[in-house]
């Protein structure tokens, strides 16, 4: 998996995590329409490019393919966050910067993430 979603994809991928099965171009055409108008074509190319950045597993089913998602929300918002670390040329700072920049509610569901962690590897030193 690969890359940002820009805007319209960020919208087909919302539709599709929400409803968490296997759907078709015409189901998110039809809940996009409510928002905007847009083309079947365009939704259609919008899925097959966040197929090919590894966000949708797809299966013909008929004439039609059935999209689903390979991974979840928080997958996508994970592999975000690593890929702009790697950027960073000094990766302590950066996290320090991130978290520094975070809500008191951000900051304790970061720590809540941390124990969480820790809890599944066992307590610092038991390795």
């Amino acid at each position: 998996m690969k890359g940002q979603l820009g805007e319209l994809e960020d919208a087909v991928m919302t539709r599709v995590w929400r409803w968490n099965r296997p759907v078709t171009v015409r189901e998110v055409l039809e809940d996009l329409q409510r928002d905007r108008s847009i083309a079947y074509t365009t939704v259609m190319t919008v899925m097959d490019k966040v197929h090919q950045k590894g966000w949708l597993r797809r299966e013909l089913e008929g004439r039609a393919f059935r999209y689903s998602p390979v991974s979840t929300r928080a997958d996508y918002a994970a592999t975000l966050m690593r890929e702009a670390w790697a950027r960073s040329d000094s990766p302590q700072a950066a996290v320090v910067s991130f978290v520094a920049m975070m809500s008191p509610q951000q900051r304790e569901a970061f720590d809540s993430a941390l124990r969480t962690i820790e809890v599944r590897e066992g307590t610092p030193g038991e390795k």
